[in-house]
């Protein structure tokens, strides 16, 4: 997290979920992964995300549950620490300081207080070899300890996880890198190797990619890179082992899992399929066919209730039985983001390209996937070096009613095809509906295309630039109800500057210009007529951003060229306002207010500056937000608009800044204020840890929110207000909601639970005296009642003016009452022979 006066820097999400096996607990109820710097624990049956166990300053690489209480978990990372965690309750319980970066973690129930990590090799560190050391645990109050003792046990390793298991309860521990297994028995401490060659006859490739243990036989299967498995049996002998050969995959077996009986062996690989092996007749085989994507782990409960296949697309999928029960999808990124960050404005959804040929809609105050939306409408062939369509643009008109995309796909011995899709939102379906298909719009690729964003707009336009030196106007109808027939998507104007090929392109607020950057000119239209009004020279180097000025600022337009100077042109004089060298990898404007924002690469690393056009000096500066280069970022507008009073967090008032890294996590800018806000709402939400926060539950939370303010209103109302919960219910409702292993004992609690339900004696004493005394009095107070209340209900005419004037007398207490009483009982005849005489 990198701080700046109020701002702060975030991740808001984008983090592979699919990085390591994820682990599911013993009661299949919840289920824990790595997710960039934090934890993650979803609930299996409502796929919500419980608790998020952050603490790590560097990547999460490890998370297994400890052996000895299944209400706990170990979490390793590259920040070299070891934290254990009651990922029930979300609660940090100690932090175990290692030294070194740790790249796996392994345990089991044979070695009480030790866990085996894979780490860099200590004589060189800056090398690709990896160790397996087991680290011993020291007992020890403290949050944070030193853990120093470290012994080696296999010296050459994958820092792969998915290639070393422990066996038979961890009797051994099998390891396999590159072309040669290794098992290592800890009671003899002897090592085994067994080798195989790299090639066979028939072409097959041996490397090892996974292994997986029997859980009670001696038996071990490895998975290999031409889609063999094989069985490994007596490899307590060196020379007298043997293996046995299943093959079904075509590709490479990235992960294999024993189910807890060893019954079935499931695999997986690039061809989406689960397949679920019988250990006992290898020949018989069950398919989960087409779950989306490549699987990359299997994990499976430690009950066989549940298993589980993380996938290349960011997603977990959990199975039951030989069903789908649950998907967990994660912010699709892949290897690069050809369509940019967009927001959907019915929606105030991300929108970017996901898993191949479809969008996907991410919503940024949930960290959830909405949903896919399919952009190429054909079947996805998991096979190397096929060339398939994939989306590279897309774009939104500014009411949301209208969806561009661009899909191309570039065959070796033939022409690129292009498809410009239109998309019309659908009110009943609540999504974007096909609306037209124009087939190779181009003859060439697409460079870029933009939506004509202004509101008081009759019609709707669309541009595309192209690599052909052409750049076309689109317009777009929506047909009546009643009209069946017409086109909805007229080409309106084809223009060209001088052969150049345009690279950039933008509208102006109001929508009356339009720029359209041809390499080093920048041209200036007008839609209306579609003449060009100015042409804007500069050095000869290529324009790569173009944007204009809003608001105040909207007769400024500005560029980026390719040797890193920022310009900004007048376009009231048609000349060079300013200039200044900056390395710019983004340029971008917010849509409601003036500000720009500049991504500027320096020394490894990004800086952003938010500017106005009009102004010298920058609103916002903030150095080194990230490590790379940032060429994806949007402004999302705000539902609520913010209230910051200090100058350098106002421009995050209106609208919100997400960017990408180059490790594609989703980053964002927010206030020191607005993420405390952030934080004491979502402890509010959350009333019970253990459960979900799920659509269901949050009705249930309003309709008992509904019920406490009319019970409320009620006692305004004059109703008798309800009995008061006892006065040890405070303690109870502690004691019960408190996880079991963290209270102290039963001794301990027993006297203060039983004194938080009495009542002192004096208290009791004093009540039941003044109890007697009404008791006996009462009688003698029912005919003095009838004489009060008699004379009280025909009052003097002033003393209703008086008493309206005078303030209420206040309530008398017992100790006046019980007096006025005894004053009453009184004789008080001796008075009267008194005046008489």
């Amino acid at each position: 997290m990198v701080e700046h006066g109020d701002i702060r820097v975030v991740r808001r999400g984008g983090s592979k979920i699919n990085f390591r096996q994820p682990v599911i607990t013993n009661d299949s109820r919840l289920l824990l992964c790595a997710s960039g710097h934090s934890v993650k624990v979803f609930s299996t049956s409502t796929e919500e995300c419980v608790h998020e166990l952050r603490g790590h300053t560097d990547l999460v690489t490890g998370v297994v549950v400890k052996p000895s209480n299944h209400l706990q978990a170990y979490s390793c990372s590259l920040d070299g620490t070891i934290r254990l965690w009651d990922f029930t309750d979300g609660i940090l319980i100690k932090t175990y300081d290692i030294g070194y970066s740790i790249y796996s973690i392994h345990t089991s129930a044979f070695h009480k207080g030790v866990v085996f990590t894979v780490t860099s090799t200590i004589s060189d560190k800056k090398s690709e070899s990896f160790q397996l050391v087991a680290v011993h645990l020291p007992q020890s109050g403290d949050q944070l300890v030193k853990a120093p003792e470290l012994s080696a046990v296999i010296s050459d390793v994958s820092s792969n996880p998915g290639a070393i298991v422990f066996g038979r309860g961890g009797e051994y521990i099998a390891s396999a890198n590159g072309l040669h297994l290794e098992v290592f028995f800890f009671k003899k401490q002897k090592t085994y190797r067994f080798f195989l060659k790299k090639d066979t006859k028939t072409g097959g490739k041996n490397t090892f990619m996974c292994v997986a243990a029997h859980p009670k036989d001696d038996c071990i299967a490895t998975g290999h890179e031409d889609g063999k498995i094989r069985l490994w049996r007596n490899f307590n002998h060196q020379k007298e082992y043997t293996y046995s050969t299943l093959h079904w995959h075509s590709n490479a077996v990235s992960s294999m899992c024993f189910t807890p009986e060893g019954t079935n062996l499931l695999s997986g690989g690039v061809e989406s399929v689960l397949v679920q092996w019988r250990y006992n007749d290898v020949s018989q085989r069950d398919f989960l066919p087409r779950l989306g994507a490549a699987i990359t782990h299997i994990a499976v409960s430690p009950d066989g209730a549940l298993s589980c296949t993380s996938h290349s697309d960011n997603k977990i999928t959990i199975i039951q039985g030989i069903k789908v029960s649950a998907v967990l999808q994660g912010l699709v990124t892949g290897e690069s983001v050809e369509t940019d960050l967009m927001v959907d404005p019915r929606s105030k959804a991300l929108v970017l390209n996901g898993k191949p040929g479809h969008l996907q809609f991410y919503s940024l105050k949930r960290d959830k996937l909405l949903y896919n939306l399919d952009i190429v409408q054909q079947e996805y062939i998991h096979q190397l070096g096929l060339q398939q369509f994939k989306v590279v643009k897309v774009a939104f008109d500014a009411s949301g009613n209208w969806m561009a995309t661009v899909e191309e796909r570039k065959q070796k011995d033939a022409e690129q095809e292009l498809n410009l899709k239109l998309w019309a939102f659908d009110e009943q379906t609540q999504s974007f509906v096909l609306n037209t298909t124009v087939a190779d719009p181009h003859e060439s690729r697409i460079t870029a295309m933009c939506f004509c964003q202004a509101a008081a707009s009759q019609t709707t336009m669309l541009i595309s630039a192209s690599e052909d030196g052409h750049f076309k106007a689109w317009q777009l109808r929506r047909l009546a109800p009643g009209e069946d027939d017409g086109p909805s998507c007229l080409c309106d104007f084809v223009g060209a500057y001088r052969g150049l090929v345009p690279y950039c392109c933008c509208f102006s607020a109001d929508g009356s210009l339009l720029a359209v950057s041809f390499q080093e000119v920048v041209t200036v239209w007008s839609p209306a007529s579609w003449e060009l009004l100015a042409t804007l020279s500069q050095p000869p180097k290529a324009i790569r951003n173009l944007c204009f000025g809003r608001l105040s600022c909207s007769k400024y337009l500005l560029g980026t060229t390719d040797d890193h100077l920022l310009c900004c042109w007048n376009l009231l004089t048609c000349s060079l306002e300013w200039s200044t060298s900056m390395d710019i990898s983004l340029l971008l404007g917010d849509p409601l207010t003036e500000n720009i924002a500049a991504f500027c690469c320096h020394a490894g690393s990004t800086d952003l500056f938010v500017f106005k056009p009009s102004e010298p000096r920058p609103v916002f500066s903030l150095k080194a937000v990230c490590s790379g280069k940032v060429t994806h970022a949007v402004f999302a507008p705000r539902e609520e608009m913010l209230e910051s009073c200090e100058e350098s967090s106002q421009w995050l008032n209106h609208s919100q800044l997400y960017f990408l890294t180059q490790c594609m996590d989703l980053m964002t800018f927010t206030t020191k204020a607005e993420e405390e806000k952030l934080m004491a709402s979502s402890k509010q939400l959350l009333i019970d840890d253990s459960v979900a926060m799920t659509p269901f539950y949050l009705l249930l939370g309003k309709h008992r929110k509904g019920e406490s303010g009319a019970a409320a209103s009620g006692e305004s109302a004059g109703r008798p207000p309800l009995p008061p919960l006892p006065q040890g219910s405070g303690a109870v409702k502690e004691l019960l909601r408190t996880p079991a292993h963290v209270l102290p004992s039963t001794s301990f609690l027993c006297s203060m639970f039983v004194k938080s339900l009495l009542v002192s004696v004096g208290d009791a004493s004093e009540e039941s005296k003044p109890a007697e005394e009404e008791m006996k009095s009462e009688k003698e107070e029912e005919d003095s009642e009838g004489d009060m209340e008699s004379s009280a209900s025909r009052p003097e005419r002033g003393s209703l003016a008086r008493r309206s004037a005078e303030p209420a007398a206040p309530p008398l207490t017992k100790a006046q009452l019980r007096e006025l009483r005894r004053v009453k009982k009184l004789d008080h005849s001796w008075l009267t022979g008194l005046l008489r005489s």
